[in-house]
């Protein structure tokens, strides 16, 4: 099975790096039928987390953060690459994009446990369209 690459939009909320601080828009995204592609969340500084979410539905999850009281930012965009799991598969990708010219900014990847992976790659937005056309999307 070949990869396929798909442009995709992302939006991310800045929280305090405390207990639950996820759970919470999470909860709502559940409550809101929000269908999740993927969800990370990492430190930024000492006090506060970045929570990336991949909607499906894009209202639906705006109409979720309203509903918990945290401000949304985006959309942002990025690329969703999947495909059957291989050695060397993701170097590929990364190998096309620096012979570009272009940086990864962030990358976040995983298998599905059956032979099959998923992984996002985040380039500057300024850079997203030579990216596209460096990724053949």
């Amino acid at each position: 099975m070949a990869e396929t690459i798909k442009r995709i939009e992302y939006f991310y909320a800045i929280v305090e790096d405390r207990p639950g601080e996820a759970r919470k828009l999470l909860e709502f995204c559940s409550a809101h039928s929000v269908n999740l592609i993927n969800f990370t969340a990492f430190p930024v500084g000492e006090k506060l987390s970045q929570l990336d979410f991949v909607p499906e539905d894009a209202e639906k999850l705006k109409m979720a953060a309203q509903d918990a009281g945290i401000d949304l930012y985006g959309p942002k965009k990025a690329f969703l690459i999947q495909g059957e799991e291989r050695l060397g598969i993701l170097v590929e990708y990364h190998l096309r994009l620096a012979g570009a010219g272009i940086n990864v900014r962030a990358a976040n990847g995983t298998n599905d446990g059956r032979g099959g992976f998923g992984y996002i790659l985040w380039v500057n937005q300024d850079d997203y369209e030579k990216a596209a056309a460096t990724l053949g999307v």
